[in-house]
């Protein structure tokens, strides 16, 4: 069954969705003038900071006006972390117990598969990201993070392995990265891969939220709170910024970062992108550049959720990288991912934000490397939104509590 809009409320903003446990299509148009909108964050900020520049913050509001419809593929799967398309148009979806299943364009499960180490799944831990190869095709062999026990502590890791679909496991698994020191908690993790052009992957990890992990978030002889860039062996990717200096991890690609759950490079320009939890306020969106500072904790639009300011309450600082983008109070931004077809043409080369706390899809128009336009799409849903990701001119997303959305061109 396919419910459409009348004609006389496409002037209106409303969404009409399924909700979860229905898996019947729904359609939504939405049909306003998308350059007059005022902002859609309607909430006051938890401070009184001032946005560096013009559009860093509560930016006008955008509408789809091509018409949509979303359509609830599956329910209560399990406890997912991440959906990351496969070359011959299925998905391979994460879950945080350690396993990860397969499954089809229509989101039907094809296979679970097995054999990955043990995680430390309390908290935000668990079987996280994962990035397939780029020669998969031939040789088979993923990639993953995952929160790796090490006695009463743990870190963000990496291992490879080959993967045997037919056994519905993992095989030669093998841990090429962690983000060291492991310390004693359940919290920020990072942990998004994406591959470059080159072949080299890209690894977020987070500060550990603790006041021994953040303070590291700065210094370079530590890997927490940085994006790193190594090889499919996990060592340095050549060219890395800090590779020849005196006791900094090699692999470092860009540091002063709280908890990055959000990485995905941008078609139009090649660049890396990244989203990350702020405290009270002070999410962010950045653009991440080799062997930049992005200032966590010296700088933040956020505040400690005691409400006192983070270190000396400053928002801006010489050498101190800002983001494009930040949301006060905060959305929540996990997984994120950039729309690259043609079935929606106002979509193109926009940014999609999974949302946790904001409970929707956040859609940023991008004009110049700057955020002109904020949509906020399923917010009837109520639901936790984990991971977002691009496929065959569709969107996918998952939630936390295993719900599976398909929003595609009506």
């Amino acid at each position: 069954m396919q419910i459409k809009i009348p004609l006389y409320m496409l002037f209106s903003a409303t969404l009409v969705l399924a909700s979860c446990g229905s898996h019947e299509p729904i359609a939504t148009t939405q049909n306003t003038d998308s350059t007059k909108l005022p902002p859609v964050e309607k909430q006051a900020p938890n401070s009184n900071y001032k946005p560096a520049f013009e559009g860093q913050t509560r930016i006008a509001g955008a509408k789809t006006t091509t018409p949509f419809k979303v359509d609830e593929l599956v329910t209560k799967m399990g406890e997912p972390w991440a959906i990351v398309p496969m070359n011959d148009g299925r998905f391979m979806i994460t879950f945080k117990k350690g396993y990860m299943e397969i499954h089809d364009a229509d989101g039907k499960p094809v296979k679970k598969i097995t054999g990955f180490p043990a995680v430390d799944d309390d908290g935000q831990g668990g079987l996280l990201d994962v990035a397939f190869d780029p020669d998969f095709n031939n040789n088979k062999i993923i990639y993953w993070s995952f929160s790796e026990p090490h006695g009463s502590a743990n870190c963000t890791a990496v291992a490879k392995g080959k993967l045997n679909e037919t056994a519905g496991k993992v095989e030669d698994v093998k841990v090429i990265f962690r983000a060291l020191p492991a310390l004693k908690s359940d919290l920020h993790f990072g942990s998004r891969l994406i591959f470059d052009k080159d072949g080299n992957l890209f690894v977020s990890a987070g500060e550990r939220s603790i006041l021994e992990g953040r303070a590291q978030a700065q210094k370079l002889e530590a890997g927490l709170g940085k994006i790193f860039k190594i090889t499919t062996d996990g060592n340095p990717a050549p060219g890395n910024p800090f590779i020849n200096t005196p006791g900094a991890v090699p692999q470092i690609y860009s540091y002063g970062h709280r908890n990055p759950q959000g990485l995905d490079i941008n078609p139009a320009t090649g660049e890396l992108w990244e989203a990350e939890f702020g405290p009270r306020g002070g999410d962010e969106v950045n653009i991440i550049h080799a062997g930049k500072d992005y200032g966590w904790p010296i700088i933040t639009y956020g505040i400690e959720y005691s409400g006192e300011k983070v270190g000396d309450g400053i928002q801006q600082k010489e050498g101190l990288e800002q983001p494009v983008y930040y949301w006060d109070p905060v959305v929540s931004p996990s997984g994120i991912v950039f729309y690259n077809g043609d079935a929606i043409p106002e979509w193109k080369n926009n940014l999609f934000l999974a949302c946790l706390s904001g409970q929707h899809i956040c859609r940023l128009v991008i004009k110049d490397n700057k955020v002109v336009g904020e949509e906020r799409l399923l917010t009837d849903k109520n639901k936790r939104f984990r991971d977002v990701a691009y496929s065959n001119q569709m969107l996918y997303a998952i939630t936390d509590d295993g719900c599976l959305y398909r929003i595609s061109k009506q």
